[in-house]
C-alpha cells in the first residue's frame, strides 16, 4: 500500500497502523479490535495489536525494545510505540513502510483537520516493538 492511512480518533494510531498493514480503511479496520471505543480516549496496547495482527492471518507478536530485537525496527511492516515526550505526551505508534515511517497524525497537534504521511526518522525514543514472528 502506497497511501497513508490518517488516524480518525484521537487514540487511533494503532487502527490507522493495522490498517496500513492489512490494506483496509480505517473504519473497517476499527471492528476488528475487541473494543473499538478505546481508540476515543485510552488507546490499544500491544497485545491487542497482535491479536488483530494474528486473527487476520499476520504472525506477529511484541516485546519491550531490546539488544536482541532492536533489528526488527528497520523491517517493513514493523509497529513501533515511541515513548511520551513533548511532541506525542502520552506516545504514539509508527509503522515501518517501504517510503519510511508511517504516522497517523504527522501534524499533530493539530486537531482538525488531521493528516498523515510519512518521514524519514522516527520522531520519537522506540519503547515497544510489535513485529513479524517468522517461527
Amino acid at each position: 500500500m502506497n497511501k497513508s492511512i490518517t488516524q480518525e480518533e484521537s487514540m487511533g494510531c494503532a487502527i490507522a497502523c493495522v490498517a496500513f498493514l492489512l490494506r483496509k480503511s480505517y473504519k473497517e479496520t476499527k471492528k476488528l479490535f475487541d473494543n473499538p471505543r478505546y481508540s476515543l480516549r485510552r488507546g490499544y496496547y500491544c497485545n491487542e495489536i497482535v491479536k488483530v495482527l494474528n486473527k487476520n492471518g499476520l504472525k506477529y507478536t511484541f516485546s519491550r525494545i531490546n539488544r536482541k530485537n532492536k533489528n526488527y525496527i528497520i523491517k517493513f511492516g514493523t509497529i513501533v510505540f515511541i515513548g511520551r515526550s513533548k511532541k506525542y505526551p502520552l506516545g504514539h505508534y509508527l509503522i515501518k513502510t517501504k517510503k519510511g515511517w508511517m504516522n497517523s497524525w504527522i501534524n499533530f497537534p493539530i486537531i482538525s483537520p488531521a493528516k498523515s504521511g510519512f518521514q524519514k526518522i522516527l520522531p520519537g525514543k522506540a519503547k515497544w516493538i510489535t513485529y513479524q514472528n517468522n517461527k
